[in-house]
């Protein structure tokens, strides 16, 4: 017994206590016991001779331990037996057939054994069925006394003080399990029925609760039971349809309403309330997820040293454990914020901590510290996410955006090159696109340093002495990816908001026809790998973001999610657009090539003009050693024209 508990705890470190351990251990050994001896007492209708007694105390030394053994093998000691399923429930019954198999083997080996010797085969399979019987009832027995004597109330008429009445959006597995948890387990909650728009689902009975209508019917339900509360189990739906079922609780008076992470956030786990969050921003104003090929993403990162620069941004952060997820031989990840450099260590190595991980500091412009850790690291892959990015404050420092945004992807660019990085990633903005300020302009150059560089920036001008000249035949290939604004990221509108409504307001919009595309930073990252897998020629990657959102109607949708009024508890203001900003972003023209993924197109650029670049190059040098303000721009404007 002691060596089955190590092995137990060895098999299923922190999945369960000792304490429960032991208590199905021993509550098994019995029961597997008493169903062999039932066996023999059934088997001779209740008069078992003397001579067969040393031959039950040899079945059950066989029995209980080949039963534990495949008790352990299936997982039963780890299993929470109050949410106990069909699933579990054939791991009882595969273990128990395996473990009577496995007896009846022994049996036939010894059947010459004085002990053994005229064995009654039938018992075999009589103590095999009570033992089915007796663990699977003392593993169900939590179960049957919650759902069969707990008085929880199915028909939400239960009156009690503190017992919220409420609804589950979607009768599918998700809910299923919700349902099943909240019957279970001790919490506020009364379940009036469930929600759903099959039509093949009206009318049945979950665990005893109904499906009592579709979504479109749920004002009527709300007044009709008084429902305080709303679960939205629905993973796999439409960002509309998620957003038409918000708009109808709201509308009829319910203030909380809680949601299912999707599939992709809760991988194969089981859904239960620990799941449940509040409604989110993302969850009604982000766009449908593009499919991503993984496959393609794995075969090009799996067991390769992977260089992701920002990578203590809001999307560098992101895109670390996205890269850690398929499994890198090593994790190079290069910030220059102290701070910031500090928690997302402590962050990803308690996530992947069997991955090798290099946390550096180090600011992209250097151009020697680059180079060193280029040289001895010997990164296979590059994701660039590094830049100044905000639209009025590079209005104020265009050297800063040159120094930062042009140049560092340069030195970082020529890095790779010369050390035969295998891909370079770079992420891009959608303010590239026939650019307004001066950060769009900064991007759409970088833009132009990549195309450039995957031919194999031969210049020894910038980085490579002729005496290292970079290889005829380049290895690295470039690519970029634009995409819009990333909902809550690090200065981006959203985490604004989120502070004025927090003060009471006023909340401040630059204009009432302002529009933006959005997408989630986890899909944002998804984006910059695939593209990663399929970048071959110095290509720049669009997404189609579907259609874009007024920034007024985000602010007024965050105002509702805290659980205010737009215009009457919080008020509205326009601020009027700031220098550099578009009332309209653009993602997609008609130029644009399709790639054999859905949503994800090329970009249609005009031909580098490789002197021009390069004299802009030595130009930009120039002016930023006399901080040259105006001839930094007049420069920038001549490679990426800035739109009036």
């Amino acid at each position: 017994m002691e060596m089955a508990i190590k092995n137990i705890k060895n098999k299923f470190p922190g999945k369960t206590t000792l304490k429960r351990t032991i208590f199905f251990l021993l509550g098994d050994i019995i029961l597997i016991a008493l169903s062999c001896y039932l066996g023999f007492l059934l088997r001779f209708d209740g008069a078992i001779e003397p001579k067969y007694f040393l031959m039950i105390k040899g079945f059950i030394a066989i029995a209980v331990p080949l039963t534990v053994f495949f008790f352990v093998l299936e997982r039963l000691y780890s299993i929470s037996w109050s949410f106990v399923s069909v699933r579990e429930l054939l791991k009882l019954f595969r273990a128990i057939i395996a473990s009577f198999l496995g007896v009846g083997a022994v049996l036939f080996i010894f059947r010459n054994h004085h002990v053994f010797e005229g064995f009654p085969r039938s018992i075999i399979f009589i103590s095999g069925f009570l033992t089915l019987l007796l663990t699977g009832g003392f593993r169900f027995s939590k179960r049957i006394y919650l759902h069969g004597f707990k008085k929880i109330n199915r028909n939400g008429k239960n009156n009690k003080a503190g017992i919220n009445p409420i609804l589950i959006i979607g009768a599918g597995d998700a809910g299923e399990q919700i349902a099943r948890h909240i019957i279970s387990s001790d919490v506020p909650y009364s379940l009036i029925g469930f929600i759903d728009d099959n039509p093949t689902k009206q009318g049945l009975l979950i665990h005893g609760i109904k499906v009592v209508g579709k979504i479109k019917d749920i004002p009527e339900i709300v007044k009709k039971h008084q429902i305080k509360e709303v679960i939205i189990a629905m993973p796999i739906v439409s960002k509309k349809i998620i957003k038409q079922t918000v708009d109808l609780a709201r509308q009829s008076g319910v203030q909380k309403i809680k949601i299912i992470p999707s599939t992709a956030e809760i991988l194969a786990e089981k859904v239960s309330l620990n799941h449940l969050r509040e409604i989110s921003i993302e969850d009604l104003l982000g766009r449908e997820s593009v499919k991503i090929d993984t496959q393609s993403i794995q075969n090009y990162i799996t067991g390769k040293i992977v260089l992701i620069t920002g990578a203590a941004g809001s999307i560098g952060s992101v895109l670390c454990e996205q890269v850690l997820k398929f499994q890198p031989k090593q994790l190079i990840t290069l910030d220059q914020s102290e701070t910031g450099t500090f928690h997302l260590q402590r962050n990803l190595n308690k996530l992947f901590p069997n991955i090798e991980k290099s946390f550096i500091l180090a600011d992209i412009c250097d151009k020697n510290k680059i180079n060193q850790i280029f040289e001895n690291l010997k990164p296979n892959v590059v994701f660039h996410a590094a830049a100044y990015k905000h639209v009025p404050v590079m209005e104020d420092n265009p050297e800063e955006a040159v120094k930062n945004n042009i140049f560092g992807t340069l030195t970082l660019g020529q890095a790779a090159l010369k050390n035969n990085t295998e891909k370079f990633v770079m992420i891009s903005t959608d303010k590239a696109i026939n650019p307004t300020s001066v950060m769009g302009a900064s991007k759409q150059v970088c833009e132009k340093i990549c195309v450039w560089l995957n031919k194999g920036g031969d210049s020894p001008k910038w980085g490579q002495a002729p005496s290292e000249p970079v290889p005829e035949v380049p290895q690295t290939k470039f690519c970029a990816v634009r995409f819009g604004n990333v909902l809550g990221s690090q200065g981006s509108v959203v985490p604004i908001f989120e502070k004025q409504i927090k003060k009471g307001g006023p909340v401040e919009v630059t204009d009432p026809e302002m529009k933006r595309y959005f997408m989630v930073t986890a899909e944002a990252c998804l984006l910059v790998m695939q593209a990663g897998a399929i970048g071959q020629d110095g290509q720049v990657f669009v997404l189609d973001m579907g259609q874009p959102i007024k920034i007024v109607d985000l602010a007024r949708e965050m105002i509702r999610l805290a659980g205010y009024q737009p215009d009457v508890d919080i008020p509205i203001v326009f601020t009027g657009i700031r220098p550099g900003e578009k009332l309209f972003e653009e993602i997609l023209t008609k130029t644009e090539t399709p790639t054999k993924y859905e949503k994800i197109f090329i970009a249609k650029l005009d031909e580098i003009d490789e002197q021009k670049l390069l004299n802009a190059l030595e130009q930009f040098k120039q002016a930023l050693e006399k901080m040259d303000k105006p001839a930094i721009i007049s420069i920038l404007n001549e490679l990426a024209p800035i739109q009036a």
